[in-house]
Protein backbone atom coordinates (compact mmCIF):
# COMPACT_ATOMS: atom_id res chain seq x y z
CA UNK A 1 0.00 0.00 0.00
CA UNK A 2 2.95 2.29 1.23
CA UNK A 3 4.59 1.86 -2.67
CA UNK A 4 1.44 2.77 -4.50
CA UNK A 5 0.93 5.59 -2.47
CA UNK A 6 4.77 6.86 -2.81
CA UNK A 7 4.36 5.91 -6.83
CA UNK A 8 1.39 8.07 -6.79
CA UNK A 9 2.74 10.87 -5.03
CA UNK A 10 5.91 11.10 -7.25
CA UNK A 11 3.92 10.68 -10.46
CA UNK A 12 1.78 13.46 -9.18
CA UNK A 13 4.53 15.89 -8.62
CA UNK A 14 5.98 15.33 -11.84
CA UNK A 15 2.61 16.22 -13.68
CA UNK A 16 2.38 19.41 -11.42
CA UNK A 17 6.22 20.86 -11.91
CA UNK A 18 7.03 23.27 -14.44
CA UNK A 19 8.27 22.31 -17.54
CA UNK A 20 12.14 21.41 -17.35
CA UNK A 21 13.95 22.89 -20.55
CA UNK A 22 16.62 21.72 -22.70
CA UNK A 23 19.87 23.21 -22.90
CA UNK A 24 19.81 25.05 -26.31
CA UNK A 25 23.35 25.25 -28.29
CA UNK A 26 23.56 29.29 -28.40
CA UNK A 27 25.56 29.33 -31.17
CA UNK A 28 23.60 26.96 -33.31
CA UNK A 29 20.75 29.49 -32.13
CA UNK A 30 22.28 32.03 -33.78
CA UNK A 31 22.72 30.69 -36.81
CA UNK A 32 18.73 29.55 -37.04
CA UNK A 33 17.65 32.82 -35.79
CA UNK A 34 19.11 34.15 -39.38
CA UNK A 35 15.26 32.86 -40.72
CA UNK A 36 14.01 35.25 -37.83
CA UNK A 37 16.30 38.34 -39.06
CA UNK A 38 13.97 38.89 -42.16
CA UNK A 39 11.92 40.42 -39.69
CA UNK A 40 13.58 40.97 -36.42
CA UNK A 41 16.97 42.54 -35.21
CA UNK A 42 19.28 41.34 -32.73
CA UNK A 43 20.56 45.08 -32.04
CA UNK A 44 18.97 47.25 -29.20
CA UNK A 45 15.99 49.50 -30.76
CA UNK A 46 16.31 47.94 -34.01
CA UNK A 47 12.67 47.24 -35.25
CA UNK A 48 11.99 45.81 -38.71
CA UNK A 49 8.88 44.08 -39.31
CA UNK A 50 9.07 42.70 -36.02
CA UNK A 51 10.41 44.07 -33.06
CA UNK A 52 14.28 43.79 -32.22
CA UNK A 53 14.39 40.78 -30.32
CA UNK A 54 17.83 42.32 -28.10
CA UNK A 55 16.80 41.53 -24.62
CA UNK A 56 13.49 40.19 -25.11
CA UNK A 57 14.17 37.70 -22.48
CA UNK A 58 12.52 39.33 -19.06
CA UNK A 59 10.55 41.88 -21.21
CA UNK A 60 7.11 42.41 -20.99
CA UNK A 61 5.39 41.56 -24.18
CA UNK A 62 4.49 44.40 -26.44
CA UNK A 63 6.58 46.53 -24.66
CA UNK A 64 9.61 47.26 -27.46
CA UNK A 65 10.06 50.99 -27.63
CA UNK A 66 8.88 52.27 -31.17
CA UNK A 67 7.37 49.22 -32.30
CA UNK A 68 3.39 48.87 -33.42
CA UNK A 69 2.84 45.72 -32.10
CA UNK A 70 -1.03 43.91 -33.14
CA UNK A 71 -3.84 44.04 -30.64
CA UNK A 72 -3.44 40.56 -29.78
CA UNK A 73 -0.10 40.85 -28.55
CA UNK A 74 -0.60 43.92 -26.68
CA UNK A 75 -3.44 41.36 -24.80
CA UNK A 76 -1.40 39.15 -24.04
CA UNK A 77 -0.18 40.00 -20.68
CA UNK A 78 3.29 38.05 -20.23
CA UNK A 79 6.65 38.10 -19.68
CA UNK A 80 8.70 36.46 -22.25
CA UNK A 81 10.99 33.48 -20.69
CA UNK A 82 11.79 29.91 -21.65
CA UNK A 83 8.24 28.99 -21.54
CA UNK A 84 6.97 31.72 -22.95
CA UNK A 85 8.60 31.52 -25.34
CA UNK A 86 9.18 28.30 -26.46
CA UNK A 87 5.17 27.91 -26.77
CA UNK A 88 5.11 31.50 -28.99
CA UNK A 89 8.20 30.53 -31.44
CA UNK A 90 5.60 26.61 -31.93
CA UNK A 91 2.62 28.40 -32.71
CA UNK A 92 2.44 32.63 -32.37
CA UNK A 93 -1.10 32.25 -33.57
CA UNK A 94 -2.18 29.51 -31.33
CA UNK A 95 -1.08 32.17 -28.43
CA UNK A 96 -2.19 35.47 -29.70
CA UNK A 97 -4.81 34.39 -32.24
CA UNK A 98 -4.52 37.80 -34.77
CA UNK A 99 -0.96 38.33 -34.42
CA UNK A 100 1.26 39.26 -37.27
CA UNK A 101 3.83 36.88 -36.72
CA UNK A 102 2.98 33.85 -38.85
CA UNK A 103 6.46 31.95 -38.79
CA UNK A 104 6.56 28.89 -36.40
CA UNK A 105 9.86 27.13 -35.61
CA UNK A 106 8.67 23.18 -35.25
CA UNK A 107 11.90 21.87 -34.18
CA UNK A 108 12.33 21.47 -30.22
CA UNK A 109 15.67 22.04 -31.08
CA UNK A 110 15.44 24.46 -32.85
CA UNK A 111 13.53 26.26 -30.77
CA UNK A 112 15.84 25.16 -27.52
CA UNK A 113 18.93 26.74 -29.60
CA UNK A 114 16.88 30.01 -30.38
CA UNK A 115 15.83 30.66 -27.01
CA UNK A 116 19.49 30.12 -26.24
CA UNK A 117 20.86 32.65 -28.49
CA UNK A 118 18.20 35.00 -27.10
CA UNK A 119 19.05 34.67 -24.23
CA UNK A 120 22.46 35.92 -24.88
CA UNK A 121 21.43 39.36 -26.58
CA UNK A 122 21.52 41.83 -23.43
Amino acid sequence: MQKSLLGALLIGGALLSPPAFAEGDAAAGKQVFAQCSICHSAKPGENKMGPSLFGVVGRKAGSEAGFTYSEAVQKLGLTWNEETLEKWLANPAAMAPGTKMVFRLNSDKQRDNVIAYLKTLK
